[in-house]
């Protein structure tokens, strides 16, 4: 018997994996045994609700032998901060085959990112189990993140992720070997579905629904700039032509986080609701409909345009792609695809239309993400090198920093500065 370990710490990532599932991707139910694990990776898990307890959770329950929280199995610790030591590897493994009632079954894994915790943790103690990624999101389009070991990058058997932008080619994990293989859209619709009929959602039809990221807790910007950031999503949607907006802020959002935007929205003459429900944004799409939606470089906004057709606008990715540090970022592609392929809210005329996935972001993604990380993929540098040149003066530095290029020799670059150290070096050599 082989039983088939998920684990999922949102709901979205949850229909992700109940769908490949569906899909025949994991193979058929009566050869496997399969738990779902889920974990709540929030800064206090204790003070929200956990994804087993989300309404609309019965709707993919069924595809589940079992559900387990890894949360309770590592109490007191974090799941997010907390993983074994790796001589304490086989003694957490029994552990955990007692507990979940594994027995000697053989065990495979499918998790979220690899090199993050919970799911590196998982990994790690069962550490003989063939393991497959999963990617909800916009990342899976963008470089590893760090070299994996030899051991752990072996195990890895494929990528599954949405084909959120169609036609794109996931770039995460391809230094491997590992092949992408993607969701039926058929498969995803259907479970967002079925998660939707189990909430109830009381939505005015025809509202703009601007979502929250939250991005200050990354440090990616100041409470105060993403405060103005949502201001201009409200505004933006008010000039165009909305009056009830919808504002659902992100589940770690501060409660008093909406106080500016209530006080706008009197300014403006206009209604404004929001939504605390810990509920998917697709929950949202699939009941009330919205005419569009408006976030920074969210996930949801490709959802809504890819999977619903709904128009999506972006606002504050020109200041995120200028502040964003490191280079290498895992946030960088997701902000570049978004940037790229979604009107700008407050200064383009296809803001409120129906997205065109007509531009092939191939290219531009390839060669971030060779700048990203160019040890992992030397094959990319002259597609790299031929789509800079061709970058006028203007366009180069939006995505590119010239510092960044002349480190690689690229074209565009600027000659790095030397340190204090190097410069003293140098003055001894001459």
């Amino acid at each position: 018997m082989t039983t088939q370990i998920f684990c999922a710490a949102t709901q979205y990532a949850a229909a992700t994996i109940t769908a490949a599932i569906r899909a025949g991707l994991f193979g058929p139910r009566e050869e496997h045994r399969r738990i779902l694990v889920v974990s709540d990776t929030s800064p206090a898990p204790e003070l929200g609700t956990p994804l087993d307890r989300m309404a609309g959770f019965e709707a993919i329950r069924p595809e589940f032998d079992a559900v387990r929280s890894w949360n309770e199995a590592i109490r007191p610790h974090h799941p997010v901060g907390w993983s074994p030591r790796a001589q304490d590897n086989p003694l957490w493994e029994k552990a955990l085959r007692l507990a979940w009632d594994l027995g000697d079954d053989r065990v495979e894994i499918a998790c979220e990112s690899i090199q993050a915790n919970p799911s590196r943790a998982i990994a790690a103690i069962f550490a003989d189990s063939p393991v497959h990624v999963y990617a909800d999101g916009l990342m899976s389009y963008g470089p590893t993140r760090n070299r994996i070991p030899l051991p752990m990058s072996s195990r890895i058997k494929r990528l599954i992720h949405l084909d959120l932008v169609p036609g794109l080619r996931p770039l995460l994990l391809s230094e491997y070997g590992v092949e992408p293989v993607a969701v039926p859209d058929t498969e995803f619709l259907s479970v967002l579905r079925g998660i939707s009929a189990g909430v109830t959602v009381d939505e005015e039809p025809g509202t703009a629904l601007v979502l929250g990221q939250y991005l200050s807790a990354l440090d990616l910007i100041s409470r105060e700039e993403e405060e103005d950031l949502h201001l201009r999503m409200v505004r933006g949607a008010a000039a165009l032509g909305h009056r009830t907006v919808a504002f659902k802020p992100h589940p770690s959002a501060p409660g008093d986080s909406t106080r500016a935007l209530e006080k706008a929205a009197d300014e403006l003459g206009i209604t404004l609701k929001v939504l605390r429900e810990p509920v998917l944004a697709e929950t949202l799409y699939q009941q009330a409909r919205p005419e569009l939606v408006v976030a920074c470089f969210s996930t949801a906004l490709l959802t809504a345009a890819t999977f619903y057709g709904i128009p999506a606008a972006r606002v504050g990715t020109e200041l995120l792609l200028e502040r964003i540090a490191p280079y290498q970022n895992s946030n960088r592609v997701p902000l570049t695809v978004v940037d790229a392929l979604v009107p700008d809210l407050e200064h383009d005329e296809r803001a409120g239309k129906v997205l065109d996935f007509g531009k092939d972001l191939g290219p531009l993604v390839r060669a971030v993400g060779y700048c990203m990380q160019s040890t992992f993929y030397p094959e990319l540098r002259d597609e790299a090198a031929e789509l800079l040149e061709g970058l006028s003066p203007a366009e180069l530095p939006r995505y590119f920093k010239r510092r960044r290029l002349g480190s690689l020799g690229l074209p565009g670059g600027t000659r790095p500065r030397r340190g204090a150290a190097v410069r003293k070096v140098v003055r001894r050599l001459r």
